[in-house]
């Protein structure tokens, strides 16, 4: 197949899921239409039990290891407003991060591992992957056993992310280390005693306290964590009553935390908690702290980003960059990366008509990915799995 056959076929394939988006772990529709996809070409396929997960393991020409190449297919629950003509059908659901061409890519290295079978000395295992929007879809796949698809746990193990803004069309980029930040999220809820607005006295107003722990936690951040180290600490919802006179009995405060260092995360939960504790006693009212994981760091393999950039730089010359800072979005190839060393490459997708620097970002509504990265991002996927069983 050439390259521009395969470019046809997977903008086809593009257009098709970003039309249909599904979000979290049941992606029945779009199960269907990617192992349509890769109907006839010779692979051992399964598919998940408890999520709409496919695995499928290419055997190469002669044994060898194993490398992993994963693509997710979750959409996001957003009201797309990009006027395209192949733009989601279903209001509420959008495909504004990017997946639906992770997807098409992964089909396409499919296609092109399978052509130059005959090259590969070990498997490769395809990991399409739903629920990485919030839903740890690469957690679950983990537990029912993607890294033991083949046979044999996986030596290397790659993935691909676009990025509608901030990059160049075409351009790969990575970097040594960490890459994308861990997150939690965090729940804080105030009781207190409501009452009439006209005497405060006569109540214990959860508002005060709640608001005075979102300024403190600020600075708990400034002042705990090492200023070469980087966390974020954002509180992005305060709800608390109803009517302008009425002391309301209870106040409730949501938040997130971005990370890379595990220690540094630790650090600030076990702040928050004090924190929070602390000003609730002073007002006399009760709190109750909420802290879960929401996505682990994302780290790559020191040597594995160099085998990457070597890679992507033989494949496509000038358009591979490092990237001199890691990235505060989170992602759940985490969980692979966690156990088998690997990478994980950015691919810029941002049209030529937009400029970079102000188009609107992932999980905008408004977010556009240029079609014509597919064919490339699908050959690098194809090259990674190449060039690291032949050196493996």
């Amino acid at each position: 197949m050439s390259e521009r056959e395969l470019q046809n076929e997977l903008v086809r394939l593009r257009r098709q899921l970003h039309a249909e988006p599904e979000i979290g772990l049941d992606l029945p529709r779009t199960q269907e239409k990617v192992l349509a996809a890769l109907d006839g070409l010779p692979l051992e396929i399964t598919t998940g039990t408890g999520l709409s997960s496919i695995t499928a393991v290419l055997r190469g020409s002669r044994p060898g290891p194993t490398v992993l190449l994963r693509g997710d297919m979750d959409a996001l629950p957003v009201t797309e407003r990009t006027g395209l003509d192949y733009a989601s059908r279903i209001d509420g659901r959008m495909h504004a991060c990017g997946h639906d061409l992770h997807t098409a890519m992964l089909v396409g290295a499919a296609r092109l591992l399978t052509e130059r079978r005959a090259e590969l000395a070990g498997d490769v295992v395809l990991m399409f992957q739903p629920g990485e929007e919030g839903c740890d879809g690469a957690g679950k796949m983990i537990a029912e056993g993607v890294l033991e698809a083949s046979g044999a746990r996986p030596v290397a193990a790659y993935g691909m992310h676009v990025m509608a803004a901030r990059h160049g069309l075409g351009t790969f980029l990575t970097r040594r280390g960490p890459l994308m930040a861990g997150g939690d999220l965090l729940r804080v809820t105030v009781r207190g005693a409501g009452g009439h607005g006209s005497t405060p006295h006569r109540a214990k107003d959860p508002i005060a306290p709640a608001c005075e722990m979102v300024g403190a936690l600020q600075a708990l951040v400034a002042r705990t964590i090492d200023p070469f180290e980087t966390l974020v600490l954002t509180i992005g919802a305060f709800h608390s009553g109803n009517a302008g006179n009425v002391i309301p009995g209870e106040a409730v405060f949501d938040g997130s935390l971005r990370w890379f260092s595990a220690s540094a995360r630790d650090a600030v939960w076990d702040g928050i908690t004090s924190v929070c504790n602390g000003i609730a006693a002073a007002h006399g009212v009760k709190v109750d702290v909420e802290l879960s994981e929401y996505v682990r760091a994302t780290i790559n393999d020191d040597a594995e980003a160099e085998f990457a950039a070597q890679v992507a730089t033989e494949l496509r010359g000038d358009r591979f960059s490092w990237l001199d800072r890691p990235v505060t979005g989170g992602e759940d190839f985490s969980r692979v990366l966690e156990q088998v060393p690997g990478a994980f490459i950015f691919l810029g997708a941002c049209p030529p008509d937009r400029d970079p620097d102000t188009a609107p970002d992932n999980h905008s509504q408004f977010a556009v990915f240029d079609d014509s990265v597919l064919a490339g991002g699908a050959a690098l996927y194809a090259e990674l799995a190449i060039h690291r069983l032949a050196r493996a």
